[in-house]
């Protein structure tokens, strides 16, 4: 029989490649939508970084609401809100209507990530939950990935309204399911082997066993680490790049090399995947380097390898004739970004300690500020007669700076000294969470 948490695992594997393809879908939509709705590109723009904005303003209270109200209530309203909002998506009747729609989007998906952590903290065995991240996580580049050619063919064959209804269906459908089938306890799941059961409880992190908690972090103090500033820094850089496949890479290849909606999305999925084998290549660089007694070092190279490929895929990809020629310098450009996703979580808990989820949250919404600046610098920056040229040396640039956080960060520097009296291996944040 197959164990429960396997099908756990699935379902939340289920709900990444959701969660994506519902966030890159109206990239696909772009052409159909601007046209009906009477949009420029300054206001699509803005449409697309209004959901930026709402997914980075609200992360730290989804977090909140899931350690309060556990994955089951919080998974079920928050899957079952944004599918909503994107079902309303279709109701737009003009550019504020859409704007707001797609902010109350961004402001749902937010707490995807730190539901599922909730889950995985309940029922996953701690030596069993870096395969179980990556499995999820691998789940919402598989999604975007999908969406580009699969979305494409389904507002082909239903037009854009419909296709967001279909979408906002599969999202209410896996809700449903959810609250049915997922208990926040394995102890309250009824059909679980007691096996299975057993094995859960003795392996997973146990909070009872912990000693008191630290002292709390003041966020004077948190701000006062230089380190931090690096972080937050050179995750502004890594998510102007990576933002870019999400939002306005589709469009972009289609308009300039004059492809078919279909054939566009095919060509837009290829950057997206070449993140996904950023992703694993970098967490086994950090993984290996780090096993050898290379701590500082496991963290920088990968993040400056990773860098110096999203500035020079971003810069070679300006003057290609061919799509295929401009793709495959931006699945470069991808590929570095994502590289640099594992050692900066890392880091975030090098220097975090029992405090690395405030840590790393900081990180991630100072990042998430930058994929909303992405939606609205490729529209703004201005243009010359070789195309968006100023947007990719901008990237190209951030990638630089970034470079330059790295060479000074330290990660033995820890913005919380404080003893900690021993306790179980905490659930660290996962680098694939944007």
């Amino acid at each position: 029989m197959i164990p429960r948490r396997f099908l756990l695992i699935a379902g939340t594997f289920l709900l990444s490649v959701l969660l994506y393809v519902d966030r890159a879908c109206i990239s696909t939509a772009k052409e159909a939508m601007t046209r009906e709705l009477n949009l420029s590109k300054e206001q699509w723009s803005w449409v697309l970084a209004s959901f930026a904005f709402g997914y980075a303003l609200c992360q730290t209270p989804a977090g909140v609401l899931a350690d309060r109200l556990g994955g089951r209530a919080v998974l079920t309203t928050i899957v079952t809100a944004w599918s909503v909002f994107t079902g309303l998506t279709a109701a737009a009747w003009n550019f504020v209507s859409l704007l707001v729609i797609r902010f109350l989007f961004g402001a749902g998906e937010a707490g995807a990530f730190p539901g599922m952590a909730r889950v995985v903290y309940s029922w996953i065995p701690v030596r069993e939950r870096g395969v179980v991240k990556g499995v999820n996580f691998s789940g919402s580049r598989i999604g975007a990935a999908l969406a580009m050619p699969g979305v494409a063919w389904l507002i082909h064959q239903l037009g854009w309204k419909l296709s967001f209804a279909v979408l906002m269906a599969a999202g209410l459908v896996w809700s449903a399911l959810w609250w049915v089938w997922f208990r926040d306890d394995p102890t309250q799941k009824q059909g679980l082997a007691r096996a299975e059961l057993e094995y859960i409880l003795q392996n997973r992190q146990d909070p009872d066993r912990a000693a008191a908690p630290p002292a709390r972090l003041s966020i004077r103090t948190l701000l006062a680490s230089g380190n931090l500033w690096l972080m937050m820094t050179q995750y502004f850089g890594s998510n102007f790049t990576f933002f870019f496949s999400l939002t306005w890479l589709y469009p972009y290849v289609q308009s300039k090399y004059h492809l078919t909606a279909v054939d566009a999305g095919f060509y837009a999925m290829v950057p997206v995947l070449g993140g996904a084998a950023g992703n694993i290549l970098s967490g086994v660089v950090v993984d290996v380097l780090y096993r050898k007694g290379w701590a500082s070092l496991s963290r920088k190279l990968p993040a400056i390898m990773g860098f110096s490929l999203a500035a020079l895929g971003m810069v070679m990809s300006v003057d290609q004739a061919t799509a295929t020629g401009a793709v495959c310098w931006l699945a470069v450009a991808i590929f570095g970004a994502d590289m640099t996703l594992s050692p900066s979580w890392s880091f975030c808990i090098d220097i975090g300690g029992p405090h690395a989820g405030a840590v790393s949250g900081t990180m991630n919404m100072a990042g998430n500020l930058g994929s909303a600046i992405t939606a609205l610098a490729f529209a703004y920056l201005p243009e010359s007669a070789r195309g968006n040229v100023a947007f990719f040396y901008t990237a190209a640039g951030l990638s630089g700076l970034a470079i330059l956080c790295w060479l000074l960060a330290n990660p033995a520097q820890k913005i919380c000294v404080r003893p900690v009296v021993a306790r179980t291996s905490p659930s660290a944040p996962n680098p694939h969470e944007k």
